[in-house]
């Protein structure tokens, strides 16, 4: 789970960042309003599913990983049960945003594996 201050990601979210987390497709299951979500391509290679009712942002993957999905945990009712282990794309943080001493790894763009970032520029 990371945390993005890309400004697509702050703009989707409407605040400094989003908080994200990768699932493996076969374990990602949308329990009730299946027929409320929208998908499209978002941006070259990339797909994104929003509620088509009120257009939150609901998760996201890249065409060219199909077995993995980024959840926008902000939607979820529940506890995920895991917490954040890094902000990625500080570089690109919103200039009013002053990132509080969280402890959590940081990195200016898409972080190494084991993370799960976007490969290419985002800001």
């Amino acid at each position: 789970m990371v945390q993005r201050h890309c400004s697509m990601c702050r703009r989707a979210s409407g605040t400094a960042f989003a908080t994200n987390a990768p699932v493996h497709a076969g374990a990602f299951h949308v329990v009730q309003g299946q027929e409320l979500i929208t998908e499209h391509e978002s941006s070259p290679g990339r797909r994104s599913a929003f509620c088509s009712r009120c257009g939150s942002p609901l998760h996201s993957g890249m065409l060219d990983r199909p077995d993995i999905r980024r959840v926008r945990l902000g939607t979820l009712e529940e506890d995920p049960g895991a917490r954040p282990v890094a902000r990625i794309w500080v570089s690109a943080k919103a200039a009013w945003d002053t990132l509080c001493d969280d402890g959590l790894e940081r990195f200016d763009e898409a972080p190494p594996p084991p993370y799960y970032g976007s490969p290419g520029p985002r800001r």
